[in-house]
């Protein structure tokens, strides 16, 4: 039994839908009273937006849920991460790729798709960077329906 468990959401740019997801479950952790026992982080695998905000809409987006992304500073992925972290979960298959080689020279956690805690056929948080706000919104639908998925599964190993 652990007392404690750290989640890594990791997309590209980790601007739209890594942070997105941040955010998101910090909100179903917190209102499940598990703040204390839960980290969460995320990042991207690329290095283009180091230390920038989430993307506007982003932050936005998730502001007209009561969830506030503008205090998120963008990082890349470390391969030391997959030691800290319990759960490695990535947006997509590209993102998947990238992680597992990361995981395959290194070990630690091996990283998974975070759709697959969701109830859904979608395996792939689709980047909503190039579209309009619709994709943003479905961004964060996807992951509050997975980040529930994802919260059972940690009950379960913190019980």
């Amino acid at each position: 039994m652990s007392e404690s468990v750290r989640v890594l959401f990791v997309c590209l740019g980790n601007i739209c839908r890594s942070p997105s997801a941040e955010g998101v479950f910090r909100q179903l952790v917190s209102g499940q009273g598990m703040a204390e026992k839960v980290f969460i982080d995320s990042c991207g695998t690329a290095d283009w937006h180091t230390g920038k905000a989430p993307d506007s809409r982003s932050i936005e987006a998730a502001a007209r849920r009561g969830i506030d992304l503008s205090g998120l500073q963008a990082r890349q992925i470390k391969p030391d991460d997959l030691d800290t972290f319990d759960y490695v979960l990535v947006m997509d298959r590209s993102n998947l790729a990238d992680v597992r080689d990361i995981w395959r020279q290194n070990g630690g956690t091996e990283p998974q798709l975070l759709l697959e805690f969701g109830r859904s056929d979608e395996l792939e948080v689709p980047d909503p960077y190039y579209g309009g706000e619709q994709g943003f919104e479905q961004v964060l639908d996807l992951i509050q329906e997975a980040g529930e998925g994802l919260l059972e599964d940690i009950r379960r190993r913190l019980a």
